[in-house]
């Protein structure tokens, strides 16, 4: 299919207070940490040759300190933006607010590999990838593309497991290797897409960042 004249640019959020303390924060609204900003401020520095016609972000605040952040460095500050439910993070049920690594440590690699990078990995009281791709995919395909097809560059800003069930169709990622699929911090996807959202061509650049695998 036809290549878009627009571009897609997707970043995930800075360092959140949760990040910092190595909880999971799920639907929790948290701030960033200054490093959160600060590394905000250098995926600006990383965008400086693009110029955005909108931008996206989630509910939660921290991909909104991120956006702000990032284009106060990038210097569209004026950039028009919309805030989505449908890019929200994974609802992490009875896990949030645990510390991950003691949730390791307690269930084990494999049950924990499962809840956090799983497809389709149920989590009580909570949301599987699968069903966070319900909601963003739909989204994506609507009001993002709607304005890549008329040839404007987007800005995302989103969460770990949003960003991965985007890639997942973006990429055309299979159900078992989504689950060894990451998106780091400091991580900048820049997608050339087709009409149907899919992935012609991906570019990548990266910040150096001190954060763990999240």
């Amino acid at each position: 299919m036809t290549q878009l004249t627009g571009k897609l640019v997707i970043v995930r959020h800075g360092e959140s207070e949760w990040n910092a303390t190595g909880q999971w924060t799920g639907l929790t609204d948290v701030h960033l940490t200054d490093k959160g900003h600060r590394d905000a401020q250098l995926m600006g520095e990383k965008l400086r040759d693009m110029h955005f016609d909108h931008a996206f972000t989630s509910e939660q605040i921290r991909t909104l300190e991120t956006l702000q952040s990032l284009l106060k460095t990038q210097g569209q500050t004026d950039l028009p933006y919309d805030r989505r439910w449908a890019i929200n993070e994974r609802d992490y049920g009875q896990y949030t607010g645990l510390n991950k690594w003691e949730v390791k440590q307690k269930v084990g690699e494999e049950v924990f590999n499962g809840i956090r990078r799983g497809w389709d990995y149920p989590i009580p009281g909570g949301e599987s990838l699968k069903d966070v791709y319900a909601r963003s995919v739909p989204f994506y395909r609507s009001e993002v593309l709607d304005h890549v097809r008329k040839g404007e560059n987007v800005i995302l800003s989103a969460h770990g497991n949003s960003i991965r069930s985007l890639m997942k169709f973006i990429e055309n990622i299979s159900d078992d290797d989504i689950g060894k699929t990451e998106f780091v911090f400091g991580t900048i996807a820049i997608y050339d897409v087709d009409q149907s959202g899919r992935m012609v061509h991906k570019e990548q650049r990266n910040i150096d960042s001190e954060l763990p695998p999240a």
